[in-house]
């Protein structure tokens, strides 16, 4: 495969990357900015570790890892099963680190992505609220471009761009934008759908009214937005790409609602369909790994999980080698392999 990929420590040919985990958190805070001071929550210790892990959402200390030797040590394992570039899709408002991200890269010697783009409006400062569509189009072409944060660690992908339902109007304001910078800088564009059926398609709806290429748009978590794949064809026929990135999470409670989400297995014999019916490129998967509880560090199946156990649960599910290896590296490859922007704005 031809073309570059912008990475933490620079852009790296397309060619020289081998498997991906395209969309995981290396470091971040998934603490509501109000509450990130409070620190009165147990920390995880392998007494509470299981119990912390099946109500995520509960403990505080389980939605943030800003350790960048933390991040190495996982980076490291992560090369250990296999694994060549890991994306970080954390974008503002969960508290990146560029610059830890680019030490670990450096470190553990693997390749890292990180992301432009802003995350749902919970989260945004009332600088970024106030921002029109163009002056969030400068702020990611800049991240994409220049760097993130006053730093010069450039992004490689934007998003993902967080939505909620309804839509609020800074995040329909950031997919416009999205749109327009994916055109100016070649970059793909990620997004994180709110908890309802119809927000996939609004998205959709959106980034095609902006003028986005579909085709190099993922809609994320298709896992618990139709847990038993329904509407997915509906929505892989808009032209975008889908993802189920909840690998590793196999449990009867899911922590944001009462939605009853599909086993590794499960997930790959849906995908296995698809992919026969025509749509093998454009399934991605992952494992968004965004809690301490699903990292090594703290006894989790870390963001090796799907190259380290997965094909051999691929081949069950009757997919081929080739299968494999357009899940684990042909398909996230081509996304993030920058593309020639189509025209200055």
């Amino acid at each position: 495969m031809t073309g570059m990929v912008r990475t933490v420590r620079g852009d790296v040919p397309a060619a020289e990357i081998g498997r991906i985990a395209f969309h995981e958190h290396l470091l971040f805070d998934l603490v509501l900015p109000g509450g990130r001071h409070e620190v009165d929550d147990p920390p995880i210790t392998p007494a509470n570790r299981w119990q912390i892990d099946y109500r995520s959402n509960e403990n505080r200390n389980n939605a943030r890892q800003r350790d960048p030797a933390v991040a190495a040590a996982e980076l490291t394992a992560f090369r250990a099963d296999g694994g060549s570039l890991l994306v970080d899709q954390s974008t503002f408002g969960l508290d990146r680190n560029p610059n830890g991200l680019r030490t670990a890269s450096a470190t553990a010697d693997v390749h890292v992505v990180a992301a432009a783009g802003t995350y749902v409006a919970a989260y945004l400062d009332p600088e970024l609220l106030a921002l029109d569509t163009a002056a969030l189009t400068d702020r990611f072409v800049h991240e994409v471009e220049r760097g993130l944060d006053r730093t010069t660690v450039r992004a490689g992908l934007i998003g993902e761009i967080g939505t909620s339902w309804p839509i609020e109007p800074v995040e329909r304001r950031a997919l416009e934008a999205a749109a327009a910078a994916s055109r100016r800088t070649g970059a793909a564009i990620s997004v994180h759908p709110g908890r309802d059926v119809a927000a996939p398609f609004e998205i959709v709806r959106i980034l095609a009214g902006a003028g986005a290429d579909l085709s190099r748009a993922v809609i994320c978590h298709m896992d618990r937005t139709y847990p038993r794949g329904e509407h997915v064809r509906e929505l892989l026929e808009t032209g975008v790409c889908v993802e189920w990135d909840f690998f590793g999470v196999e449990t009867s409670h899911y922590w944001f609602g009462d939605v009853e989400l599909p086993t590794d297995l499960q997930r790959l014999r849906l995908i296995g369909d698809l992919m026969r019916e025509g749509w093998a490129d454009r399934i991605l998967i992952s494992h968004d790994v965004c809690t301490c509880t699903r990292m090594t560090h703290w006894g989790g199946h870390g963001y090796g999980h799907l190259l380290r156990n997965g094909p051999e649960l691929m081949l069950r599910a009757g997919l081929s080698t080739d299968q494999i290896d357009q899940l684990l590296r042909r398909n996230p490859l081509r996304l993030l392999t920058l593309a020639t922007p189509l025209h200055q704005e």
